[in-house]
């Protein structure tokens, strides 16, 4: 499980994956479709690791809440300082 932060629109995206590496090229660079190209680059503000698909999608979901993107929101100002941060939604 995974949240991307743009710093230069202020958004984030949560979402999981089985290759990390590979998912962050595909949002910064070999996608050509989709929501996140809108918003690239992106930086990787959070990770966590489950042991099954099912549990880190749990954590997804969980994540995409108004209380997991508060917390989210969180961690991207205390990596990031950035003031706006917890202005976005």
């Amino acid at each position: 499980m995974y949240a991307l932060y743009s710093p230069t629109f202020n958004q984030i995206y949560i979402g999981s994956t089985s290759d990390m590496a590979n998912r962050f090229l595909s949002h910064n660079e070999l996608a050509t479709k989709g929501h996140t190209i809108k918003y690239r680059p992106w930086v990787i503000a959070h990770i966590e690791e489950y042991p099954t698909k099912a549990e880190a999608v749990k954590r997804e979901k969980q994540l995409k809440t108004a209380n997991g993107r508060q917390f989210i929101r969180g961690i991207v100002k205390s990596k990031f300082d950035s003031s706006d941060v917890l202005r976005a939604g």
